[in-house]
Parts: structure tokens; C-alpha cells; sequence
């Protein structure tokens, strides 16, 4: 039953309820497109000659960097994760089970942590080279060594095997809804597995392919810690090094500018597609603070972002389409931009209008003037921003599975908007909550950048206090830190590998 067959008091009545559901949308959406306005407004005030320098002699070879990394990148996730997808749904093997939830396991480490990991392992003196040279009756790593990881194609390696993920998850859902009557009709008009496969289930399979590889590419875009630690000088690092090497704001808000570009380029893939060591004895009390800041600010971020993708998709839930244009769903898709901005690209973006609050705060309470700067607010903030793509996204799955003929009977019962939320929908959007939830805090627990740039005095969190060792040469104490990420990260990932694997029985 559409609106317009309601009762006119009534229809009136709802849509003034869901005038109310679009103005925190569109407020939600405001605070996503903040830092992006500062950024034009910090990059048009720079003297052009920063950008005649960058011009010459930073931007070509960055971009150089960012576009193969993004090239190679692709390639390998779409190749791994679309492969272990198919492997783990088409086929029946031992294992597989236990296979199907490892498969998520990269999700839970940072590609940092596996940088220094696979740096540490295939050093020229390191296990596996040492082992390699034994085997072919080599002394020496002057006689053989294989190629160096701090490379373009390192970086292309260890982070399509940290991402892949992101395809396996959404194109191994689009394999287990396949309809079963086409590959059988395939196999019965004579297509051999691979002709099953490559014919039938992959172009089908695409748009969740695209969506995925789509995330991969965004991530690697983000990418700071394993880029700069493997030697390859990509758009992001420019942009930190440019900020706070060189102190030039002006310079980084305008090479960032530049990155949007090719982020512009991913959201219009990406919406195409949706068409189509020991801890024992050495842990020190700094990493016990680091962990529980870490723990502290994925939670609190967590739930913020959670009810921001709430309100945004509940907007567009209550609000139907006038001449094909539905103002909450607009505010969805501006809400949902924050994914796209890299971390670095996001915490120079929020720098300005932070101050403006501390500064604005401070006038009417008093104090120092750092209420957003001087705690982990500013953190929470910039990651729900970040990562409201992930809720939005997921509720709003979740709510369109859900019949408008049971928020129709509420409404016609007299329950007022938010009371049908609360107590129709949001008992059927517990799997979509959960599952949100827990990407939002795996990502959240990973996050480098943002946190490197926006992070209070004296606080570390587990990311921080990892990428400090690891700047100072000291993997060992790092080491303790990265086995604390993983494991704090594992649970979330195991308890989503258990919401997939019910998913497909």
C-alpha cells in the first residue's frame, strides 16, 4: 500500500514524522561532506607555487605508484577472492568447512603488521631464503636471493593477500543465492565445470565482484603504514609526508584533492556494480593503555556509527520516491562518501572544522579549547565518518527485506515512527546490526592514518604504538603490539565467519 492511497491526516502525519528521520539524515550527510569542503577551501588558499613543486616533482612518480598499485592490486583480489569463493561454495572437500571461516581471517590484521610479518620472513638472511638456499647448496645471498619485498610488486602482494576478503565475502554470498535450476539447466545442455563456471555463475556474479574489489581498492587507496614501510611512494604517503615533514597544509590538502579523483572513479565502479611472538613478562603499561585506548575508541566508534547509519537508513525507508527522487536516500549516498576518503585525505579534511567547535566550545564553556582536539572525540568522530558506509549500507540491505505491508499496519494501528522502528523493525535488523557492528569495529581497531593525525597528546593505540616501533627499527617491541591487534581483531572476525557460514545452511 503506497502513501497516497493513506487517509490525508494521516498521510500528513507521516510526512511530517519523516521530515524530522530526512533532517538528521541531511545532517549526518552535512558532517561527511565538512572535510572535503575544508579541503577545497585549505587547497585554493596554498601558493600555487607548492603546486608547480608538486606538480614537477611529487605527483607524476606518486601517481605513477598509486595507479599500478591499484592495477595489481585488483588483479590479485579479484583472482583470490572470486577463485576461493567459487572453491569453498561449487565444491565438496575436507575441510571445507574450516576452510570457509580461515578464508576471513586476513580481515583481522592490518596490512602494516603483515608487511613487517612477510619483510621479517623473506629478508635475505631470513627463514625462508636461508631455507631456499639450502635446499639448492647456496651459502651465500650474493649466490641467490629472491626478489625485494620493498617493492611495487611487494606492495602489491602483501596487500591483495590481506584484502581479498572483501571479494570472497560479497561474491560468495552472490554464489550461494545463485538460483541452482540455471547451473543445473548449464550442466544438462552439456557445460563442462569450467564452462558452469566462467558462462553462467561469473557473469552473474559480477556486480558482487565489483563491489567488493571496489572496497579492496578503497582500502589499498587508504593504505599509509605497509605502502611507506615497503619503500613505495603512493598518493597517501605524499599527502602525510607533505603535511607533516614539510608542514605544508596547504600542499597536502591539494595533492589530496587530487586523490579524489581517483576515488570518484571507484564510487562510480562501485555503484555500477550494485546495478550489476609471547606476551608473558614484556608488556610494557604503554601497550596495556594502547590496547585499551584501542578497545575504547573502536567501541565508542562503533556505536556511533551505528546509530547514524540508523537514522540515515531509516530516512530513506520512511520517505517514498517523488517523481523518482527520494530525498533519504540522497542523504544515504552522501553519507556514504566518507568510506571513499582515505584516512589521511579525511583527518586533514576535519582539522578545520574541529577547531571551529574547540574554538566555538571554548567561548561559551571556557576552558582550553580542545574539546574535540585534546580528547579521543576527534578519533570517534572521523572513524564514524569513515565507516558509516559499512552501516548504511548493511541496514539498508537489511531493511529492504523487510515487507512495507508490516510498517504499514503500524502506522494504520496509530504507532508513530519511531515507535515501529523500535519495536517492528529493529528485532528483524538484529543479523544486519551484528554483522555491521562487527566490521565497523574491526575496521575501527586496524584505522593508521586518521589516528596518526588527529590522535590527542599521549595517546597511543595498538596501531600507533606498532607503527612507532616499526619507524624506529625496533620489530620486536613491535611485534608484542601486532599480536595484540590480531587477537583483539580475531573474535569480531570469527563471529562474522559464523554469521556467513549460517548464512549458507
Amino acid at each position: 500500500m503506497h502513501t497516497d492511497s493513506l487517509p490525508r491526516p494521516l498521510r500528513l502525519r507521516w510526512t511530517e514524522r519523516g521530515a524530522g528521520w530526512l533532517a538528521g539524515a541531511a545532517l549526518i550527510g552535512l558532517a561527511v561532506l565538512a572535510p572535503v569542503l575544508t579541503l577545497v577551501w585549505w587547497a585554493l588558499g596554498g601558493d600555487l607555487s607548492h603546486w608547480r613543486h608538486l606538480a614537477t616533482y611529487v605527483l607524476p612518480q606518486a601517481l605513477a605508484n598509486t595507479a599500478a598499485l591499484l592495477a595489481g592490486v585488483g588483479v590479485l583480489v579479484t583472482l583470490l577472492g572470486t577463485g576461493s569463493a567459487w572453491l569453498v561454495t561449487a565444491y565438496e572437500f575436507p575441510s571445507r568447512r574450516t576452510l570457509t571461516w580461515a578464508l576471513l581471517l586476513p580481515l583481522a590484521v592490518p596490512t602494516y603488521i603483515i608487511a613487517f610479518a612477510y619483510l621479517d620472513l623473506l629478508h635475505p638472511i631470513g627463514p625462508i631464503q636461508s631455507a631456499i638456499r639450502a635446499l639448492l647448496g647456496y651459502d651465500s645471498p650474493r649466490q641467490f636471493r629472491l626478489p625485494d619485498l620493498r617493492s611495487i610488486q611487494g606492495a602489491i602482494f602483501v596487500l591483495g593477500f590481506v584484502l581479498y576478503p572483501y571479494v570472497y565475502l560479497s561474491t560468495r554470498v552472490m554464489f550461494m543465492t545463485q538460483a541452482a535450476s540455471l547451473l543445473e539447466a548449464a550442466r544438462t545442455l552439456g557445460a563442462g565445470r569450467y564452462g558452469v563456471f566462467f558462462r553462467v555463475a561469473l557473469p552473474l556474479a559480477r556486480p558482487a565482484i565489483v563491489v567488493g574489489v571496489s572496497l579492496a581498492l578503497l582500502e589499498t587507496l587508504n593504505d599509509i603504514g605497509a605502502s611507506e614501510f615497503l619503500g613505495v611512494q603512493t598518493l597517501t604517503v605524499s599527502v602525510y609526508t607533505t603535511w607533516v615533514t614539510r608542514s605544508d597544509l596547504a600542499g597536502a590538502a591539494q595533492i589530496a584533492l587530487t586523490m579524489l579523483a581517483i576515488v570518484i572513479g571507484l564510487i562510480l565502479l562501485e555503484r555500477h556494480g550494485r546495478k550489476r611472538l609471547h606476551l608473558v613478562g614484556g608488556v610494557s603499561n604503554q601497550l596495556l593503555n594502547g590496547l585499551g585506548n584501542t578497545l575504547i575508541v573502536a567501541f565508542s566508534a562503533t556505536i556511533v556509527t551505528l546509530l547514524c547509519g540508523l537514522i540515515v537508513a531509516w530516512a530513506g525507508r520512511t520517505l517514498r520516491e517523488s517523481a523518482g527522487f527520494n530525498p533519504g536516500r540522497a542523504c544515504a549516498r552522501v553519507a556514504s562518501l566518507g568510506y571513499a576518503v582515505p584516512g589521511t585525505v579525511l583527518a586533514i579534511g576535519l582539522l578545520t572544522p574541529f577547531v571551529w567547535i574547540d574554538t566555538a566550545v571554548a567561548k561559551v564553556f571556557g576552558g582550553g579549547g580542545l574539546f574535540l582536539m585534546g580528547s579521543m572525540a576527534a578519533l570517534v568522530c572521523a572513524y564514524a565518518i569513515r565507516f558509516l558506509a559499512i552501516s548504511t549500507g548493511a541496514l539498508e540491505a537489511g531493511l529492504a527485506r523487510i515487507p512495507p505491508s508490516l510498517e504499514q499496519a503500524s502506522r494504520l494501528l496509530g504507532e508513530s515512527s519511531a515507535g515501529t522502528l523500535r519495536r517492528v523493525h529493529l528485532p528483524l535488523l538484529r543479523p544486519a546490526l551484528a554483522a555491521s557492528a562487527l566490521l565497523v569495529f574491526v575496521d575501527a581497531m586496524k584505522e593508521l592514518p586518521a589516528t596518526l593525525l588527529l590522535r590527542p597528546m599521549n595517546f597511543d593505540t595498538l596501531a600507533t604504538w606498532l607503527y612507532a616501533e616499526a619507524a624506529r627499527g625496533t620489530y620486536e617491541e613491535g611485534a608484542v603490539a601486532a599480536l595484540a591487534i590480531v587477537l583483539a581483531g580475531l573474535l569480531p572476525v570469527i563471529l562474522l565467519a559464523r554469521t556467513n557460514l549460517k548464512m549458507g545452511h
